[in-house]
């Protein structure tokens, strides 16, 4: 069967968004993000919070100090997980009494560095640094004695992901006692990360099977702590888990005390998934429309092209973007996509649709980016679109993800 023509009228929602771009006498790419669908997002994360679950704000994947604060002033939490020294940092210098619990475990000489950054050698706030063996923790316990520090400890449990930290048994064991027996670690808690469930297929009960295999590891982990350090210390320390594929998975707090969020709130395409389905779309490239010329031309082998074109009305318009090769993909006008054989530019790409693209030059093209740890780094300033207007621009965070 034929292909047939993706192309159609624009989605009034990005022609008003073109229009506040224009308005606002945009003209090179820049990455959007959508106040008011923020919002919404928000709310449905306070609906399907599990009852007295905390949350933790996933930096990376929200990378902007105001988006940061945005969320955490409506979600009236403090706790952010952070994952480079910059972001900790950053993060520690916008947030004085930030709980940051460390999303991957870092070079001990990194954390070496940080405390050599901070005024009179402690930072504000408290960190939860994630250590995943027992190597990496003789490590921080020698910094810790050799600087007369007392580190905050989260040990990284393997529950199902498999890269890396501990499983419950003897390698644990090993580790809980090193910090029980030290005048210099605390045990901030436990993470573990189930990224995979959400992966797994329902059928067959697979992915109600991963999750209760996850929270059997965690909880059996947590007995194993139990024993060395006592309940009330267990029920009282961080039992971190999920993140934005599982965290509505975990319906209650008998493992997980608090689950980690970021981007669902934006809803990047990565995170189309069933148990996201009410979160919005809230973040977008635009980029104008260079030029918007005829029926593909492939160099060289042009010929062949007036057979592919009439096999295909999809290769009726050419459209050049200002820039590309982004991690994204085009979402209006509709029925536009990359071309295979003409390969990927970021300087002008490339996208082909039908006949009926309603778009001149100096139009915005608008993409969903398909992550937006990555992406909301790469454009400086972000647009923010608020009530039918660019009404303020929030700036990333000066870091890599």
């Amino acid at each position: 069967m034929l292909p047939h023509d993706k192309s159609g009228p624009r989605d009034a929602y990005f022609l008003r968004l073109q229009s506040a771009l224009k308005a606002a006498g945009q003209t090179l790419p820049i990455l959007v993000v959508d106040r008011n669908r923020l919002s919404q997002n928000l709310e449905q994360l306070k609906q399907d919070l599990a009852p007295n679950m905390a949350l933790r704000i996933v930096a990376k994947s929200l990378p902007s100090i105001p988006l940061l604060k945005e969320v955490a002033t409506e979600m009236k939490t403090n706790h952010f997980m952070t994952f480079n020294a910059p972001m900790l940092e950053a993060v520690s210098e916008a947030f004085p009494d930030a709980d940051q619990l460390l999303g991957k475990p870092f070079p001990v000489q990194a954390a070496a560095k940080f405390y050599s950054n901070q005024s009179g050698g402690v930072p504000r706030g408290r960190i939860g640094w994630l250590i995943d063996t027992n190597a990496r923790l003789a490590e921080y316990a020698e910094l810790a004695a050799a600087r007369s520090l007392t580190l905050e400890i989260s040990l990284e449990l393997d529950v199902g992901l498999h890269r890396g930290g501990f499983v419950p048994g003897d390698e644990l064991d090993r580790a809980l006692a090193t910090i029980h027996q030290s005048a210099h670690l605390n045990l901030h808690g436990f993470m573990g990360y189930d990224a995979h469930v959400a992966k797994a297929p329902k059928a067959f009960g697979m992915r109600r099977g991963a999750l209760t295999k996850a929270l059997s590891t965690y909880r059996a982990a947590l007995a194993q702590a139990s024993a060395l350090f006592g309940p009330d210390h267990v029920q009282k320390m961080i039992r971190n888990g999920a993140g934005s594929p599982t965290f509505k998975l975990h319906k209650d707090t008998e493992i997980l005390n608090e689950v980690s969020v970021g981007s669902a709130l934006v809803r990047p395409t990565d995170f189309d998934t069933d148990l996201l389905k009410l979160y919005a779309p809230a973040l977008f490239i635009a980029t104008p429309a260079l030029k918007v010329i005829g029926p593909m031309q492939t160099p060289v082998i042009e010929k062949l092209d007036l057979i592919k074109n009439a096999l295909n009305p999809n290769l009726s318009t050419r459209v050049f973007i200002h820039g590309g090769y982004w991690k994204a993909m085009p979402v209006d006008p509709p029925g536009l996509s990359n071309h295979k054989t003409y390969g990927r530019s970021s300087n002008q790409e490339l996208l082909v649709g039908g006949a009926h693209v309603p778009l001149v030059a100096d139009d915005f093209v608008f993409l969903r980016p398909t992550q937006s740890e990555a992406v909301l780094l790469q454009f400086g300033d972000i647009a923010v679109f608020e009530d039918g207007a660019i009404t303020d621009h929030w700036a990333p965070m000066a870091i890599s993800a």
